[in-house]
């Protein structure tokens, strides 16, 4: 049962998260270079990214939220078997999390650190992992591209580290080969980040994305799966 405050659930993304995806998602497209998107999108025109990422498979999408204490909903009975196993991974983090994403393909309510936070279906949503098809051609399907974005409220508690756990555990059943992240430079907490999880620098593309007036360079990194 999930009763103590501070409590992190890791599970599966799902439809009745879209919403929170996106809100959280523009707020790095309109505040930072982590995402190369320049415009804001709609939940409806997030959503075939949603539905690329499976509950199975070597493409997942692993959302973190605030685990509700189920002793204080009078409509909730306690958890049984079922409830406990709908969680990925159930953790009182402390460790910090940096915020990490890469270059990818209505406004969000923002607080003063960025998007308030808009409750998933059980709790606010504290960030998200993927790992999504590295280039559509067929040979490159045992290699995946990896990303991690954490909702500013959320800073200090160890969302990055936690979600990049439990998604490496996800993949350790599947048919991948090698795992690519792509990180904006400069972004010391995210190649911290990446480094801590065994990737390895390979080389960097210079002045490739242009955003806020400016050209950005990309750092690329990768890891073994196998």
């Amino acid at each position: 049962m999930l009763r103590e405050q501070g409590e992190v659930q890791v599970r599966a993304g799902t439809e009745a998260d879209l919403p929170a995806l996106t809100d959280l998602y523009n707020h790095y497209i309109r505040e930072t270079c982590i995402t190369f998107d320049l415009e804001p999108f709609t939940p409806d025109q997030r959503r075939p990214w949603l539905l690329s990422h499976p509950q199975d498979g070597p493409h997942r999408l692993l959302v973190a939220q605030e685990a509700i204490d189920q002793t204080k909903n009078p409509h909730n009975g306690p958890m049984g078997e079922a409830g406990a196993g709908a969680a990925t991974r159930v953790a009182r983090t402390g460790t910090a999390a940096p915020l990490t994403g890469h270059p990818e393909g209505p406004e969000a309510p923002k607080g003063p650190e960025g998007p308030e936070a808009r409750p998933g279906p059980e709790g606010p949503l504290l960030g998200y992992a993927t790992s999504s098809a590295f280039r559509p051609k067929a040979a490159y399907a045992p290699s995946v591209e990896v990303t991690v974005y954490c909702a500013p409220h959320a800073a200090g508690r160890g969302i990055g580290t936690l979600l990049y756990t439990s998604l490496f555990e996800a993949l350790a059943d599947e048919d991948v080969h090698r795992a690519y992240a792509g990180i904006t430079q400069p972004n010391e907490a995210s190649t911290r980040l990446h480094t801590r999880f065994g990737f390895r620098h390979i080389g960097t593309y210079t002045g490739v994305g242009r955003k806020f007036g400016r050209y950005w360079d990309v750092a690329w990194y990768q890891k073994n799966l196998d």
